[in-house]
């Protein structure tokens, strides 16, 4: 598998873990009988803390898909594993590290460092377009 095949599947999985984990604790908070299955807000305002930033990280990762799979099922198709190979694991640390820090924290500090994770994905995708478009 290339490596740009694996930071989709990936990528994938992790939105899909954070899936789980917010549907597991949704379930939970309904099956205990300490929220009505009906009444969860889709921000996650309504719980606060930790089950608020889960909500988003996993928007987060929901929102930012379809770009970085566009981008990585083109290169896939086209066969430009040159091109993504070098940093698309790079890319796929730097999504689960921004993700983590989302939801550990939303401290100053965090936030940097949430946001730093965030400009690598950017980065690592704009040069990725670059390259494609400079091909001949």
């Amino acid at each position: 598998m290339k490596n740009i095949e694996l930071a989709l599947m990936g990528y994938v999985a992790w939105t899909l873990l954070l899936l789980l984990m917010l549907v597991g604790r949704r379930s939970f908070l309904t099956i205990s009988g300490k929220k009505a299955a009906n009444t969860f807000s889709t921000d996650g305002e309504d719980l606060g803390g930790f089950d608020q930033r889960l909500v988003r990280a996993q928007a987060n990762c929901v929102e930012n898909l379809p770009i970085f799979a566009s981008i990585a099922l083109y290169c896939i198709f086209k066969q430009y594993h040159a091109i993504t190979d070098k940093f698309a694991l790079v890319l796929l640390a730097a999504r689960i590290g921004q993700s983590t820090v989302h939801m550990i924290s939303t401290r100053t500090l965090a936030v940097y460092a949430r946001f730093t994770f965030f400009v690598i994905q950017l980065a690592i995708m704009l040069e990725w377009l670059w390259c494609i478009f400079s091909v001949k």
